[in-house]
């Protein structure tokens, strides 16, 4: 058998299940491969090696006495550094937060818990998570494994780089504007930001409620080395927490669509500058869906650059505004340079224009929902470039505005609060390329058919150590 680490965390759970894996070997290989690569990585910002082999201990424990298996039972995973969890710091990639110990998990945490996973660390962060790239004065700066000098993404840079390594067989990450699609884009790996009210989250430790946006556009999902993965990790992340009012116990499973089921590829959304590989991995996407039975198109849809255009007048206003003061007071020069830049190119709304804002994207969504019904599947470019260099945020306006004409629809797509999930499709260049499929609200079994589909033409990537 290969090297437990090696596994992804479909087959980890299945061998644990049927005794040909313990969950202490697991632990323990995914602990020797964190040594022996996060030093040149640091994805991982806190190994739990401990804390991970005492759980390890208590679920070998559990499966011997016959108790019933949650459905990640003694698979290791990791959590990101800007989420509650027991007895651990929230830094959220801030040197003042460092000792902000939090005093119960968080829905996301507790949730593993009861599928039985494994946490062995925790994952980098930018400071206060609202960066694309991965560095902080606390923890330091995480490296995309494919290539030092290019950004791993961000702000679950720590988990996508974490997923591509083998640095535990599930990374959670969370996303308000792009910070799961666009690391596991960098990284090549798969990434799920599932619909709006989908997985309960929230951080007990959180002196106020959440802002605007983030209640209309923030959501928690996996990063995985295969979409089969993410299919697992979907149902025990989506269990009842009503801690999170925004939570909907939808069922996974939606009704059948028409078939053939319709998919429409958009290789440039909206014309935007797309390398021409990038292009053509939606293409390739096409194809493969095509040959599975899909019926695949290029039509008309509802646009993206609205999309993009409506998170900053709503985003910028209620993310950045908000945050202004604590940035101010404690973050980091890459945080402060780099929002300083953003605001430069997308001024803060006035009232009237946020509020004219929220109207359109009302409106817009359901333009997108009602196109969703004749097209359940969207197939668009994980970015406008492969991962950029490092640090290009910091290179002053003009270094942000490729910043944010590479990631445009990773900004937008939160703004519909849909399900899109990231999937690699090949690389060129040394590094790795990949798509993002959307769908409708709750219909993230249409997008994992589908990725499934799409990843079969390479195969589940499997991990890879750093390439530098």
């Amino acid at each position: 058998m290969p090297e437990a680490w090696t596994l992804d965390a479909t087959e980890t759970a299945r061998l644990i299940r049927i005794g040909q894996l313990s969950a202490k070997e697991a632990v323990q290989s995914a602990l020797a491969r964190l040594a022996a690569v996060n030093p040149k990585l640091n994805a991982v910002v806190q190994v739990l090696g401990e804390e991970a082999l005492a759980a390890a201990a208590a679920a070998d424990a559990a499966r011997a006495r016959g108790e019933a298996l949650g459905p990640l039972h003694g698979v290791p995973v990791t959590t990101k550094v800007n989420v509650d969890q027991k007895g651990l710091p929230t830094t959220n990639g801030v040197v003042a937060l460092k000792d902000a110990i939090a005093q119960e998990d968080g829905p996301v945490v507790a949730n593993l818990r009861k599928a039985g996973a494994i946490i062995i660390g925790r994952t980098n962060t930018p400071a206060f998570s609202m960066r694309l790239f991965t560095a902080n004065d606390l923890h330091g700066p995480t490296y995309n494994p494919w290539d030092k000098g290019r950004t791993p993404g961000g702000s679950s840079g720590g988990a996508g780089a974490a997923a591509a390594a083998g640095l535990g067989a599930i990374a959670m990450g969370n996303d308000i504007a792009g910070s799961i699609r666009w690391p596991a884009f960098c990284n090549g790996v798969v990434g799920l930001r599932p619909s709006l009210g989908r997985v309960p989250a929230m951080n007990p430790s959180a002196p106020l409620g959440r802002s605007f946006s983030a209640q209309m556009m923030a959501m928690n999902g996996p990063l995985t080395r295969s979409v089969r993965d993410a299919r697992l990790a979907l149902a025990p992340l989506s269990a009842p927490d009503y801690r999170d009012n925004r939570y909907v116990p939808a069922p996974l499973e939606g009704p059948p669509p028409p078939r053939p089921i319709k998919v429409a590829l958009v290789p440039a959304p909206d014309g935007a500058p797309t390398e021409p590989a990038l292009q053509d991995a939606v293409r390739r996407a096409g194809k493969l869906l095509e040959e599975a039975g899909y019926a695949v198109e290029e039509p008309q849809h509802p646009g993206f650059a609205a999309l993009t255009r409506l998170w900053h007048a709503i985003g910028v206003r209620d993310v950045f505004g908000g945050l202004a003061e604590a940035i101010a007071e404690k973050g980091d020069a890459g945080i402060r340079v780099s929002v300083e830049s953003w605001v430069k190119l997308h001024p803060m709304a006035g009232y009237d224009e946020y509020r004219a804002a929220i109207a359109e994207r009302d409106a817009m969504l359901s333009r997108w929902t009602m196109f969703l019904q004749d097209y359940p599947i969207v197939v668009l470019p994980g970015g406008g470039e492969q991962a950029l260099p490092v640090d290009l945020d910091m290179q002053g306006v003009e270094g942000m505005r490729r910043v944010l004409a590479a990631a445009h629809t990773q900004v937008g797509l939160p703004v519909l609060g849909l399900p899109v999930l990231a999937v690699p499709v090949g690389e060129a260049n040394g590094l790795p390329l990949g798509v993002q499929v959307m769908g409708a609200r709750f219909r993230e079994d249409l997008i994992l058919a589908a990725g499934e589909v799409i990843e079969s033409g390479d195969g589940p990537r499997p991990p890879i150590d750093p390439r530098w």
